[in-house]
Formats: structure tokens, C-alpha cells, sequence
């Protein structure tokens, strides 16, 4: 699938993963991808505790939106912020003339309480912001990093929980808008990502037939990360050569490497008809914009 074809197609991409997959350096390529496609994106990092903004060599995020990487020569502005679910209803509060109801209630602690009263409320007061920044055209698209797979389920199935146990008001009204975005194709798409693995392949099969079938969102291209690219030449014995083991040690290991996941791609095509879009295993510690780069002209 032609990624810019796929970035035009809805407001909102919701990237989620198994933890350790690279779904925050995903999310940052992707955001990247989609400048360079013309497209103002808005990159939105929860909790602001996902090293997003290193990926761009760039300060930490605030609320308010920043650029991670201006536009020109063609390409369109990638911004970012941070969305708390505090932040979130200190700012619902505010604009219904509670401003200092709210900071008291974020200052107490409130929310804690609250969430514990009402599960999913948290979920619900970000995904409500999410949806606000689309109706309100914050920008040309939306890339939200979400939860890691596991909470990224109880995360996205939250508009749909709070709608069967409160019926009325503001949080089911709110959770009514939610489900509606989280269920338009026109508007919302869910791109998740694993590695050539068998446990974070197994995950993600799992994690998409539940989001499919219980959250009804639409699902877009899986990523598969962190891919050794094939070297040519590896079954020649170097015979006598100095340090000829530690050569077919590394050529064995290399080997099995590209079996493994060569496999894992076949049981995760066979499982899971979706499109794959295939990144580079990047043999950096440390990432940063030159890397985001890599990958973003990886989508192709």
C-alpha cells in the first residue's frame, strides 16, 4: 500500500505495539513520512515519557504544540505535544466555566479518584481531546502513539465500555463522539507494529482480531520492525583466513536470523491478510532525526 495514499485517507492514525517493538520511533517516521508527503501532521505523545521528541533532536514536549521539524521545499510541518488525561480536564473544566473548579481538582488528586469510580475515564478524556483536535482541523493528520498493545486494548475499548455503564450526560455523550471517530474509516485507522518474532507476532494476531472485533476500528498496514537485511555470501567457508570461526559463527547467527524472521513474516501473512510495511533493523544505539529519515523513506 503506497503509504501517502494510506496517511490521506483519515484524519487520525492511532499507532499501538507490543512494548520493545520501536512503536515510538515507528510512530516518529511515520509523522515524518507524512511531512514529507505534504501533509501538517501532529504527532500526539501520552504522558509525555516516550523519548518522541529525542527521536527529532528536539526539547521535551509541552502541552501547547511545537515543531519537531518545519516544512519547505515541499514537505509540511511535523509538530508535537503531550496529552494527559489532567490536561485534558483541566481544559474540558475550562471551557465549560469551571477554570477554578478544575485547578482544584487536578491540584487534589480528584482524578485518581475519578478513574477508579468510572474505569476508562482517563482513556476517554484523551481520546475526547484526540477528537476535538480533528473536528477543530488541528492539522492535516493526527498520529497518536498510543499505550503499548496490551493497555492499548483497555484503552481504545474504553468509549464503548463507559457507553454501557453510563447513560446519560456528558461522559456518555463524550464517549458516543469517541466510539463514532474511533469506528470512521474516513476518520480513524489503527497501524500496529511488532518484530519478526513469534511472541510479539502471536500479540499483535491477537491484538488486531480484538480491536477488530470488539472496538470495530479500521486496521491499516502492520509494520514489521527491525528486519536484518539479507547479505549475500554467507555460505562461503572462508577456509584458513584468520579468525575464520568467529566469521562462521557470525554467518551462522545471521543465518538463522533471516530464517527466523523470513518464517515469521509467513505466519503473520497467513494469519493476518493485512498489507506489511517492512522497516531496517537499525544497528544504532541511539536514534535520532538521521535514523527517522532512514525509516520514513523505508515506507517507500
Amino acid at each position: 500500500m503506497d503509504p501517502a495514499e494510506f496517511l490521506r485517507a483519515s484524519r487520525v492514525v492511532i499507532v499501538a505495539g507490543k512494548g520493545g517493538v520501536g512503536k515510538t520511533t515507528v510512530t516518529a517516521a511515520l509523522a515524518r513520512r507524512a511531512g514529507q508527503a505534504g501533509l501538517t501532521t501532529l504527532v500526539v505523545d501520552l504522558e509525555g515519557r516516550s523519548g518522541l521528541p529525542d527521536l527529532f533532536g528536539q526539547p521535551a514536549l509541552g502541552y501547547q504544540p511545537s515543531v519537531l521539524v518545519p516544512g519547505g521545499g515541499g514537505t509540511a510541518d511535523v509538530l508535537g505535544r503531550t496529552l494527559t488525561p489532567d490536561d485534558a480536564l483541566f481544559e474540558y473544566l475550562e471551557d465549560h466555566g469551571l477554570r477554578r473548579v478544575s485547578k482544584r481538582l487536578v491540584a487534589s488528586g480528584a482524578m485518581d479518584v475519578v478513574a477508579t469510580a468510572a474505569p476508562g475515564i482517563r482513556d476517554i478524556l484523551v481520546l475526547g481531546k484526540v477528537k476535538q483536535l480533528e473536528r477543530a482541523d488541528a492539522a492535516d493528520l493526527i498520529i497518536l502513539d498510543a499505550p503499548a498493545a496490551g493497555h492499548a486494548i483497555t484503552f481504545l475499548l474504553a468509549a464503548r465500555s463507559l457507553l454501557d455503564a453510563v447513560r446519560v450526560g456528558p461522559v456518555h455523550t463524550q464517549a458516543a463522539d469517541v466510539l463514532e471517530l474511533l469506528t470512521d474509516p474516513e476518520r480513524c485507522s489503527v497501524v500496529l507494529v511488532t518484530l519478526p518474532e513469534e511472541t510479539p507476532v502471536n500479540e499483535l494476531v491477537e491484538t488486531a482480531f480484538t480491536l477488530e472485533d470488539r472496538v470495530g476500528v479500521s486496521l491499516g498496514p502492520v509494520v514489521v520492525n527491525g528486519l536484518y537485511p539479507t547479505i549475500e555470501g554467507l555460505d562461503v567457508d572462508p577456509g584458513d583466513e584468520p579468525d575464520a570461526d568467529a566469521f562462521r559463527a557470525a554467518a551462522a547467527f545471521r543465518r538463522a536470523r533471516t530464517e527466523q524472521q523470513e518464517e515469521q513474516l509467513r505466519r503473520l501473512a497467513e494469519r493476518l491478510p493485512l498489507p506489511q510495511w517492512r522497516l531496517p533493523f537499525l544497528f544504532e544505539a541511539d536514534l535520532g532525526p538521521a535514523h527517522v529519515d532512514e525509516l520514513a523513506a523505508a515506507f517507500g
